[in-house]
């Protein structure tokens, strides 16, 4: 049987799954049939051994995936993918854009990753099945597993906001603060060359008047 006797969170765990990548059999990779990319972080590749020689350039930015903000790749990589089970495998070449900051999974597998392996996803069973001539490889997820992960992205996007938020902060305090020191520049009295000071208060030293020198004496 295909399905679990029960479901804990229907719909809400992420699809996770364990391919093999180049010849590394990574346990954390999430399949995102809403984004239009397969993304790969600089970390995980550099675990793998992949010198960063092999990644081709790529100037394309893309938004989306750090909190709508921009993030640009560091390059781009063919790699082989492989799905299998004792029975059955499937190996196709995916192209990753590498990333520079952290992730919670190995590695994400986006529309193009669907589309090359003609992947079908349940979500509610958290199953992926490829057709292919010997026979549809039937790839499931292990849900305590996925719970775990989903608990460590969560804190890891809340750690994120707290971060940007932080930055921005920062970046408007010292905008204020160098506007405030351009306005009290602006606003301070500078006594010019052709003036003097007159104590008009012979008790307080502090209560004085600047004067021109070019004043008429009348």
């Amino acid at each position: 049987m295909d399905y679990p006797d029960h479901i804990g969170v229907l719909g809400r765990l992420p699809l996770l799954v364990a391919p093999i990548i180049t010849n590394s059999c990574l346990s954390k990779v999430l399949m995102d049939g809403g984004s239009i990319l397969n993304i790969m972080y600089i970390a995980i590749l550099d675990e793998m051994k992949i010198p960063r020689s092999e990644l081709q350039p790529t100037g394309a930015p893309f938004h989306r995936v750090i909190l709508g903000k921009q993030a640009v790749p560091l390059g781009r990589i063919d790699m082989p993918v492989t799905f299998s089970t004792r029975a059955n495998l499937c190996t196709e070449i995916l192209t990753f854009e590498v990333v520079n900051f952290e992730g919670s999974y190995h590695a994400i597998f986006g529309r193009p990753c669907y589309v090359k392996f003609m992947v079908t996803p349940n979500y509610t069973y958290l199953k992926l099945k490829i057709p292919k001539p010997h026979g549809v490889i039937t790839i499931s997820a292990n849900h305590e597993f996925t719970l775990l992960c989903d608990v460590k992205n969560c804190k890891l996007a809340t750690h994120t906001i707290r971060s940007l938020e932080f930055f921005e902060i920062q970046q408007i305090t010292q905008e204020v603060a160098s506007d405030s020191n351009k306005a009290s520049t602006l606003g301070a009295f500078k006594p010019t060359e052709d003036a003097k000071v007159i104590q008009f208060d012979p008790e307080d030293s502090n209560k004085v008047v600047w004067i021109s020198t070019a004043l008429s004496t009348k």
